[in-house]
């Protein structure tokens, strides 16, 4: 029997990965992706400066254009923390948008059965029934997982998509506003339910300093506490927690519970804050977008911070180049695809290495 050389390389573990190149694996992912931007953009026909310009400079030019970059990095980070939680325990937790969305159904069902109500206790009720909404929902895949085994991949992700029709059928049906015109959305919610603004003539609002608050307490808990630490082992080796005596199942419910509250109180910030209501479409991909955050980030709350405005600037940028380049928003999708792309291929090579095996 003849046998076949192999030239395919193998792919091997580093016995030592360098920290620093791991430190440095953002930076690398961002060069990356805007030196393919220019590819793009100059195979398009634009000008790849002036085009690079138009989507990560223009939208911040003016404190207006800073103040929305501070609007939508805030539902961002405050999913991506929540996230890390999960990401931490090795638990891939990708329902996040489900979350939000269930979120935004408890804490807007709260505004929307007192909508006739102006209290100050209107919107800490709301903001705490969108935390229970998100964790009831990040709780049916941990008990998945815990009891029978489930990819909780798979279980998360599709309780995304009930999560969407539940919201589509109450903004079609018993919530719908009566005097709506039959749009697919809810009446209005009150000015004791909306999220407070720090300036009329911008949408910054409360649930900015809300989320900082949280990226705190998360940083607390990561570096200063034993549950911080008991996610981190379990997360590095399930085998050598089991033996030091931690509750896996329990830190996985946690782990859960906590992405679900935080990404609840991301769906109502954005219902009660910029929106001001509930209809189909509150969320674009914010859910699905901050697991691109948290990983920028490398799961620690200072990055998360910062790759939650670079992302953010993604969703503005693709705005301008629709308006001033003539291309469809879609792009922003691509820039957030390749910052993903190159970050994991990054963090690929720095802990494994590619071998070509000559002597097959």
């Amino acid at each position: 029997m003849v046998k076949v050389n192999s030239f395919l390389p193998s792919i091997v573990s580093r016995s030592q990965p360098s920290n620093f190149m791991n430190f440095l694996t953002p930076l690398i992912a961002i060069l990356l992706t805007l030196i393919s931007g220019s590819i793009i953009f100059s195979v398009l026909g634009y000008d790849p400066v002036y085009s690079l310009y138009t989507f990560f400079i223009s939208p911040i030019s003016s404190l207006y254009g800073f103040s929305e970059l501070l609007v939508k990095a805030t539902p961002l980070a405050l999913i991506a923390i929540g996230l890390s939680y999960c990401f931490k325990n090795n638990i891939y937790n990708i329902g996040a948008e489900g979350q939000l969305t269930m979120g935004a159904i408890f804490g807007g069902g709260v505004a929307i059965f007192f909508h006739d109500t102006n209290t100050f206790w209107l919107l800490p009720l709301m903001i705490i029934a969108g935390a229970i909404g998100g964790a009831l929902w990040a709780l049916i895949p941990a008990i998945l997982k815990t009891k029978f085994n489930t990819n909780e991949i798979l279980t998360s992700l599709m309780l995304v998509y009930i999560a969407i029709y539940i919201l589509d059928y109450l903004v079609v049906g018993p919530w719908k506003d009566p005097n709506g015109f039959s749009y697919p959305k809810s009446r209005p919610f009150s000015d004791s339910g909306r999220m407070p603004k720090f300036n009329d003539s911008y949408r910054i609002h409360f649930g900015l300093i809300l989320t900082l608050f949280l990226i705190f307490i998360s940083w607390f808990v990561f570096s200063k506490t034993i549950f911080g630490f008991q996610l981190k082992v379990s997360g590095f080796s399930a085998r050598a927690a089991k033996y030091a005596g931690y509750n896996q199942k329990g830190l996985i419910i946690s782990a859960f519970l906590i992405c679900g509250a935080f990404a609840g109180i991301a769906g109502l910030g954005e219902v009660s804050g910029p929106i001001g209501l509930l209809y189909r479409d509150i969320s674009p991909n914010y859910g699905f977008t901050a697991i691109i955050v948290a990983f920028l980030g490398r799961l620690h709350p200072i990055g998360i911070i910062f790759s939650s405005l670079i992302i953010a600037l993604t969703y503005l940028g693709a705005e301008d180049a629709q308006l001033f380049l003539q291309i469809p928003s879609a792009v922003g999708f691509i820039f957030q695809g390749l910052v993903l792309f190159y970050l994991l291929g990054a963090e690929l090579l720095i802990n494994y290495k590619i071998k070509f095996d000559t002597n097959k």
